[in-house]
């Protein structure tokens, strides 16, 4: 009897210190696991870093939209690269978006929350692959994102293309359903709202045709894309170091701008001051369109010459960062609308962009006094006209303004 006691009392006992150190080899600043609600959120930071981080700077100068003046910026003005400069630029891709959204998913669907949060997620995965498919081409698209297979095949660009179109469909099928929206603050884009992501999901898919020269599927699709500028998908930034724009961070925090400015090229389309203008003849400023505005909203001038506005402007500290934007859908459809529908689409569309942009666009509240963008007339393309000085054919004019206002916000998006 004694004996049983004893064994009792030391199982007891053992049991009891056992208690005292359970999860001390649990470190609480390396979890293991994690509620779909915080790991939605870390893909959509993630989104954030790869589309308004590094990449978008690196491919702004490969585009001619920056020149590097110095360190490894200098090197890529000129192409010289290694692929080590890309490694972090691919975690950003398919570590901090893809992979998360993915987990994103499998953790809601655990949780019993599909539809509309299973439509995010599949919206952020084919946002990321897209982005990398039009920045390398060729990339991993079936395989990417799982753990177990270390080496993902690469596909070719148009298969991968036509994968995230069929991702955004079903994102869109999910984002319809009506149900599984994601707990309030997760999505830090919409806070879930599945009409402005389904919105979104067409946009994406209206850019993604036009990478592939598909302008009547662009355009059809651009039509159900984003409607208003409420409606754009913006990155939310803060005031705190942490939180602030990264165009901010780079150019005014890191010092960094001795490394880049804005392009001659990209910086006189909207520069209407004809002495400090480098280029004045490429200024698109006439009768009907003053730049002043938005030349100021985009840019300072400084002893190095221009760079983004970090004081006021689009890379202000608390600036909100554009990702799939209203503007960019007016453009899609005046492109698409003149590749597909002809010379009187695209001046209609033109011209809603326009308007759009003489309220203040996504430059001011309201109309300011040095903007101006009246709505442009056929005579204005034919020979002679303020949009054709040069003689060339109507057509190919209204392309021209058309592709040089879809540079023009190509920094904003």
């Amino acid at each position: 009897m004694t004996k049983i006691i004893t064994i009792i009392l030391l199982s007891t006992l053992l049991y009891a210190c056992s208690g005292l150190v359970d999860g001390i080899n649990q470190d609480p600043n390396n979890p293991t696991s994690a509620s779909y609600e915080n790991i939605l959120t870390g893909s959509q930071v993630g989104n954030i870093i790869l589309q308004t981080g590094e990449t978008a700077r690196r491919a702004g100068i490969f585009s001619g939209y920056y020149t590097g003046l110095d360190r490894q910026h200098l090197g890529f003005s000129n192409y010289s690269l290694t692929t080590s400069d890309f490694n972090a630029l691919w975690s950003d891709i398919y570590v901090d978006t893809y992979r998360n959204a993915l987990v994103a998913a499998d953790a809601a669907e655990q949780e019993g929350i599909e539809g509309i949060t299973l439509g995010i997620t599949q919206v952020m995965r084919a946002y990321a692959i897209g982005t990398a498919a039009s920045l390398y081409g060729d990339v991993p698209f079936e395989e990417a994102g799982k753990i177990e297979i270390e080496n993902p095949a690469y596909e070719e660009q148009l298969a991968v293309y036509n994968s995230v179109q069929s991702l955004l469909d079903q994102a869109i099928s999910n984002l319809e359903s009506g149900g599984g929206r994601p707990a309030s603050g997760a999505d830090i884009y919409y806070n879930g709202d599945p009409e402005r992501w389904r919105e979104a999901a067409y946009t994406l898919k209206a850019r993604f045709f036009m990478h592939t020269q598909e302008y009547a599927q662009a355009y059809s699709a651009a039509q159900n894309g984003v409607s208003s500028f409420g409606s754009s998908m913006y990155a939310p930034h803060g005031s705190g170091l942490e939180e602030s724009n990264l165009t901010y961070l780079f150019f005014a925090v890191e010092v960094r701008g001795a490394d880049v400015i804005v392009s001659d090229f990209m910086s006189s389309l909207v520069d209407s001051d004809p002495l400090e203008n480098t280029d004045p003849g490429l200024y698109r400023g006439h009768s009907k369109t003053d730049e002043t505005a938005r030349f100021n909203f985009y840019f300072n001038r400084n002893n190095l010459g221009v760079q983004p506005n970090t004081i006021d402007g689009f890379a202000a500290a608390t600036a909100s960062a554009p990702l799939i934007t209203y503007q960019e859908n007016l453009l899609i459809l005046a492109e698409a609308g003149f590749r597909s529908e002809g010379f009187e689409e695209a001046l209609i569309r033109l011209n809603d962009f326009r308007a759009f942009m003489n309220e203040g666009g996504y430059i001011a509240d309201g109309p300011a006094p040095d903007l101006l963008y009246d709505p442009f007339e056929e005579a204005d393309f034919t020979s002679g006209g303020i949009e054709n000085m040069d003689g060339i054919d109507k057509e190919a004019a209204l392309l021209r303004e058309i592709l040089e206002e879809d540079l023009s916000p190509s920094l904003i998006k």
